[in-house]
């Protein structure tokens, strides 16, 4: 066996272990959760990482379209993950609002009073306001910027399967890091942004000759099937489905709720709940903007890094 076929090789078996251990990680309590969304992003972080290192190892011709190629999957990949920033940090927004309620809530309690009883209502509206605003700012990012990039399976008809050896091998990793980083990115879009089955990209299918070393499509399938499965079991149709926005979202208008009709909180237990899960919502989403943010880097260092590569030889 070629150096170059065992360095593919090992890079689609790398694929396929880390799609199997995102699909034995999920369970009812992690799926839509910021926990498993950083598991994804940092799996994704770690698809590019081997790409540049492969590279290394596969000695590619100087001045061919392998870093063309290699260029527009990462700008594609660099948009997709812009998009989904932008949907992240919308719920800093949303923080501050519940945050400013929660302080309300806690003066009106202290020194309760008519007016500060109104000013908590008003905090808790506003709240609630803005998740709305928030799902539809996002579902226009979905619509808008993420969509038209196509996070589709890629599919390869048997004929074009030699293609997938030009660059010793090169291409065939492109395409895997191609529809890999497609089923993560939806993943994340899904839970992060905004999901709707009327989205092209939510209509993704993975039916594909398993031959040519591409195994690890059957590694997407079960993962994308059990997403699927997920999403149909969890009742959400549509809407940001990170369950920590969902919980956070859920207790301001149970607490709202009982505002409006007593004027007033009469238990602790939803009240500490809130708290807790505001400062969940807040640390995580600010987690996955940092790891976000590190991909970015490591997306110039690895293009600048391959630039240099050819300029050198």
């Amino acid at each position: 066996m070629k150096p170059s076929s065992t360095s593919t090789s090992s890079f689609y078996a790398f694929v396929s272990e880390g799609l199997d251990e995102l699909e034995r990680s999920l369970s009812s309590n992690t799926f839509m959760s910021i926990d498993f969304l950083c598991h994804v992003i940092s799996f994704l972080r770690s698809l590019h990482s081997q790409i540049v290192v492969l590279v290394q190892k596969l000695h590619l011709p100087v001045g061919d379209k392998w870093l063309d190629e290699y260029m527009d999957e990462t700008s594609r990949i660099w948009k997709a993950c812009d998009a989904i920033k932008l949907g992240i940090t919308s719920f800093e927004t949303y923080c501050v609002h519940g945050s400013t309620f929660l302080s309300r809530l806690d003066d009106c309690r202290r020194h309760p009073n008519p007016n500060s009883v109104r000013q908590v209502i008003s905090a808790a509206s506003a709240t609630v306001r803005e998740a709305i605003a928030l799902e539809q700012d996002n579902r226009s990012v979905a619509r808008t910027r993420i969509e038209p990039l196509s996070l589709q399976f890629n599919e390869c008809q048997p004929m074009e399967y030699s293609k997938l050896n030009g660059f010793n091998g090169f291409r065939g990793v492109l395409y895997a890091l191609s529809n890999a980083s497609s089923l993560l990115l939806t993943i994340t879009s899904w839970v992060s942004v905004y999901f709707s089955p009327d989205l092209s990209y939510c209509r993704t299918t993975i039916d594909a000759d398993k031959s040519f070393g591409l195994g690890y499509i059957s590694s997407m399938e079960r993962l994308k099937q059990r997403i699927v499965s997920e999403v149909e079991a969890s009742g959400s149709i549509r809407g940001v489905m990170m369950c920590e926005f969902r919980m956070v979202k859920e207790l301001v208008e149970e607490v709202k709720g009982e505002l409006d009709r007593c004027g007033c909180v009469r238990t602790e237990d939803g009240v500490d709940k809130l708290k807790g899960w505001v400062g969940v919502l807040r640390s995580g989403t600010e987690s996955l903007v940092c790891q976000l943010d590190d991909f970015f880097d490591e997306i110039v260092e690895g293009r600048k890094k391959l630039s240099d590569l050819c300029s050198h030889r």
